[in-house]
């Protein structure tokens, strides 16, 4: 019963939203120019999302050059040859493109396909309770896990192309602000995974955010270049160099460690407490606050890289190399969630800075600045995000923010009207002309997810998804965005169910990422659009810009699922019996203070003392589709330290997980039931009445 009612009301939401989504692109493209491709009469195969697609979520396939209204049906992919089998769906495509968002099947382990009368059927595909999130996040952290310069945290930056902590990265891959992200959003999922790392009862990823912070530390203090994979050049600087103009540069950009300290000093009391000692956790804090206006953390940072890459050559306002917009706003959202937690705390010091930081983005980011948006490729998805964020965590409205994103919003409908759905440059270019978009495509993602989720718009949410469908193979390549390695393979360290990876692999490159799990190679350059997929062979064009890991590409990974978590998880609070959701209940409050019969309207929860309450958790935890799946929630009482409440799945791979918890606290206590950390939470709070609530609504 309780699926079924999930299922419903996908299917109003996904009506509602769709039908409301289309005014609004058609009111704000009236300007775009003419789709003279839909004139084209080449045909695709039909491309999907290779490894599935989420339940209730957005659901799209492309078939380029299909006319509009051509029938299509959905099947099991045991039917695909057979030709009586009656399709679980149909649909009729528009614009080389079909839609079954409405397609929410019972979860089960089977695959299926779509099928088109005369043209054949696509690779078979899932459709599973957030199949992405379950299927992604272990591979999401487990390339950062393959990619560090070595076992040893305290290893000199000297010996790691790049610097590290990853090979072909430095402090602004932010390794760390985003695993902590990452495990802030969906904590109890990493508890299943603890023998790789050090502890062996620790969560691996819990051990590799630690890991990082003890690197970043360590690398704050280096004052030397940092090391080259080329023979040819020894060091790191025939890159990139960093310093303002007029000053005397330096190799190493060591002032972008204390953005990753802050991360987990942030993450300190929430959750990394139990497994960081507080000697060190004291130390990583003392340098931030220290050195944070000397090494200009406290503001956004602009003209400090200065790069010797042909993509990106000269000193630029910001860089993916080291000074993203939002960066600052980011850095300085963590510190304000370490300090308020802190009995001598200095909030509002970052608070302001925060402030400061968003009202810099509010006022000066430039959806026409191409060194503001698609130009900054791998970090593009930095200004959305840090801006999202801080109105997440914030304890008092952004003004403005909001109404900035709304901005933002209109720019990407307008830039995504196309059959890809891919963000286009302008109206002359969709991609890069010589080089990969490879972490722009999963940053959008996280982008839309967080906008989306802020502006109630789920319109923005389905385009997010159909970048996710975009990584895994509904491109103009018809290729996931990673090679099929087959180390990674063997390492299970790839996608299940992908039949198609990246065609191309550089086995070494600057990184020597080729048999690192988890890791994107490349995507789509301009002359593959609009479907032109043999320009993939262009040799003027196949260099390592075309096809290379590089870990500041794999780090939108980690916020694209961190952020889509923002809607795939819910919490409620049932009866006993879990057949109703516990209700608040009004009732009179005299204010004495105020003068005799002075009231207001209390709101309490239909609870009392004694009462068993259920708890419903919807989150990504249901790995396994062989057997039930469990997890957990904080449950705290007054001021009193958290503990945690086992949940369990109430079938095989339904995504529910229950778990009861008996109210035998005094009266007037305050017990909240939260999920995640850190901005991620999902919070029910219940307070048990001074008089026992009937079931008339009245105190006695």
């Amino acid at each position: 019963m309780k699926y079924l009612k999930f299922v419903v009301i996908c299917v109003l939401g996904m009506i509602f939203w769709r039908a409301e989504a289309q005014n609004d692109i058609d009111s704000k493209t009236k300007s775009a120019p003419p789709k003279t491709y839909l004139k084209d009469k080449r045909e695709s195969p039909i491309l999907v999302n290779q490894m599935g697609y989420n339940l209730g979520e957005g659901k799209r396939f492309v078939m380029w050059g299909i006319p509009d209204g051509t029938d299509f049906g959905i099947y099991l992919a045991n039917d695909s040859v057979n030709n009586s089998a009656n399709p679980l769906f149909t649909g009729k495509t528009s614009e080389f493109s079909g839609d079954f968002s409405d397609f929410n099947p019972s979860p089960s382990a089977h695959e299926y396909i779509i099928k088109i009368a005369g043209k054949g059927y696509s690779v078979p595909f899932w459709i599973a309770d957030k199949l992405f999130e379950t299927r992604s996040s272990k591979l999401a952290y487990e390339y950062f896990i393959d990619a560090r310069g070595g076992e040893d945290p305290k290893m000199s930056p000297a010996c790691i192309t790049g610097g590290g902590p990853s090979r072909d990265g430095g402090g602004q891959t932010l390794e760390a602000l985003f695993e902590v992200l990452l495990y802030s959003a969906n904590p109890a999922l990493f508890n299943k995974w603890t023998t790789e790392l050090r502890g062996m009862d620790t969560p691996d990823l819990i051990d590799l955010i630690l890991w990082h912070g003890e690197f970043a530390y360590n690398a704050v203090f280096h004052r030397g270049g940092s090391s080259s994979h080329h023979v040819k050049h020894r060091d790191y600087n025939t890159v990139r160099v960093f310093g303002y103009e007029g000053e005397e540069v330096q190799e190493f950009d060591y002032q972008n460690y204390l953005d990753q300290l802050a991360a987990i000093c942030a993450a300190y009391n929430p959750f990394l407490k139990p497994y960081l000692d507080e000697d060190t956790y004291s130390k990583y804090r003392n340098l931030c606050l220290e050195r944070w206006e000397t090494f200009d953390r406290h503001k956004e940072v602009r003209y400090w890289v200065v790069s010797k890459k042909w993509i990106d050559k000269g000193r630029n306002e910001f860089n993916e190399q080291g000074s993203a917009f939002g960066q600052g706003l980011f850095r300085n959202t963590m510190m304000y969630l370490c300090e308020k937690n802190e009995p001598n705390g200095h909030p509002e010091r970052f608070f302001k800075y925060a402030q400061n930081c968003a009202q810099d983005i509010i006022e000066n980011w430039d959806f026409n600045n191409e060194w503001h948006m698609w130009a900054l490729r791998n970090a593009e998805h930095i200004t959305p995000q840090a801006l999202g964020y801080f109105v997440l965590v914030s304890p008092t409205e952004v003004p403005g923010a909001i109404e900035k994103l709304d901005e933002y919003r209109k720019y990407v409908l307008t830039r995504t009207d196309n059959p890809w759905k891919y963000r286009t440059h302008n109206d002359k270019e969709w991609a890069h002309p010589k080089s990969k978009e490879l972490g722009t495509v999963p940053g959008l993602a996280g982008s839309f997810f967080v906008t989306g989720h802020l502006l109630n718009d789920q319109f923005m949410r389905g385009l997010g998804w159909a970048q996710i469908d975009f990584i895994f193979g509904l491109n103009p390549a018809g290729a996931h965005l990673s090679h099929k390695d087959k180390v990674r393979v063997s390492r299970n360290g790839y996608w299940p169910g992908v039949e198609n990876g990246w065609p191309f692999h550089q086995a070494h490159g600057t990184g020597e990422l080729g048999n690192v799990r988890g890791c994107l190679d490349g995507s789509p350059h301009n002359g593959c659009f609009p479907y032109n997929p043999e320009a993939l062979y262009d040799k003027s064009v196949n260099t390592w810009y075309h096809t290379e890991g590089w870990p500041v590409s794999n780090r939108p990974v980690l916020s694209a699922i961190a952020f889509a978590e923002l809607g795939s998880t819910q919490l409620k609070i049932f009866d006993n019996g879990y057949e109703k959701e516990i209700e608040k209940v009004s009732v009179e409050k005299m204010l004495g203070d105020l003068g005799p019969g002075v009231t207001e309207k209390e709101w309490i929860d239909k609870v009392n003392v004694g009462d068993i309450v259920t708890i419903e958790l919807q989150a990504p935890l249901n790995v396994d589709w062989n057997k039930r799946d469990a997890g957990w929630v904080d449950v705290k009482v007054n001021q009193s330290a958290p503990f945690k409440v086992q949940v369990f799945e109430t079938g095989v791979n339904t995504g529910i997980f229950t778990g009861k918890l008996k109210l035998d606290y005094p009266k007037k206590s305050k017990i909240t039931v939260s999920y995640g950390y850190l901005g991620f939470e999902k919070e029910r709070i219940l307070k048990l009445p001074a008089k026992r609530v009937k079931d008339d609504f009245d105190i006695f």
